[in-house]
C-alpha cells in the first residue's frame, strides 16, 4: 500500500470514528484499528489526534468550497444561488460533513491547533460569501446599507447556527429551521424584483 493510500485510509477511518463516537471519545488507537494499520502509522502521517482531525477537516472542506465557488460562478440570480445553497446544506447534513464541522468547532474552544484551522475554514467561506454579495451589489441589488463583509458574516452565522440547532434535534414544526432558511430566498427574489423595477423606471425616465 502506498503512503498516499495509507493516509487516505486513515482519514476515512477518522471520519467513521468521529461520526460514530464524537470527538471526545475518539482516539488514535480506535482510528488505527478502524483503518487496519499500526498506531505508529497515524503518528507518522499526522502526528497528534488534533493534527489528524485537521487533516480530516481539510479533506472534507476543500471539495465543498470548490463546489460552492463553482455554483456562485455562473451568472445566476442570487435567489437561485440561495436555493442551490440550501440544497447543498441538506446534502451536507445528510453526509455527516456538518457533524464533523460542528464537532471540530466545539473542540476548537479548547484546542488552539483546531481553533486556528477553523478560522481558516470559516474565513474562506466568509470571503466567498463576501465576493457573492459584492457581485450582487454591482448588479444593482441593494445591500440595505450593509457592507458585503457584514452580509457574509451574518449569512455564515445563520447557516452555522442552524446546523448546530438541527444537530441537537431542535428542528420541528415549531422551529422550522430549514424551511425558514429557504424562505430567505423569497426575500432575495423580492429584492431582485424591486431592483429590476427601479432600473426599468430609470430607463423610462431617461428616454
Amino acid at each position: 500500500m502506498s503512503t498516499k493510500d495509507t493516509a487516505s485510509r486513515i482519514i476515512d477511518a477518522a471520519r467513521a470514528c468521529l461520526l460514530a463516537d464524537g470527538y471526545a471519545a475518539m482516539s488514535t488507537r480506535k482510528v488505527a484499528d478502524q483503518a487496519g494499520v499500526p498506531l505508529s502509522q497515524i503518528h507518522y502521517h499526522f502526528g497528534s489526534k488534533d493534527d489528524l482531525i485537521v487533516g480530516l477537516l481539510r479533506a472534507e472542506n476543500e471539495g465543498r468550497l470548490e463546489r460552492q465557488a463553482e455554483m456562485y460562478g455562473p451568472d445566476l440570480p442570487l435567489s437561485e444561488q440561495w436555493e442551490i445553497a440550501c440544497g447543498f446544506f441538506d446534502e451536507d447534513l445528510a453526509s455527516g460533513y456538518v457533524r464533523i464541522l460542528q464537532e471540530m468547532t466545539a473542540a476548537g474552544w479548547s484546542s488552539r491547533a483546531l481553533a486556528d484551522e477553523l478560522k481558516e475554514v470559516y474565513g474562506a467561506w466568509v470571503a466567498l460569501l463576501a465576493r457573492v454579495a459584492q457581485g450582487a451589489g454591482k448588479q444593482g441589488l441593494s445591500l440595505g446599507g450593509f457592507a458585503a463583509e457584514e452580509i457574509a458574516a451574518l449569512v455564515s452565522a445563520l447557516f452555522v447556527g442552524a446546523e448546530s440547532l438541527i444537530l441537537v434535534g431542535l428542528e420541528s414544526e415549531k422551529v422550522p429551521l430549514r424551511a425558514a432558511l429557504r424562505k430567505v430566498g423569497d426575500l432575495i427574489t423580492l429584492a431582485e424584483e424591486q431592483s429590476r423595477c427601479g432600473r426599468d423606471t430609470r430607463i423610462e425616465t431617461d428616454t
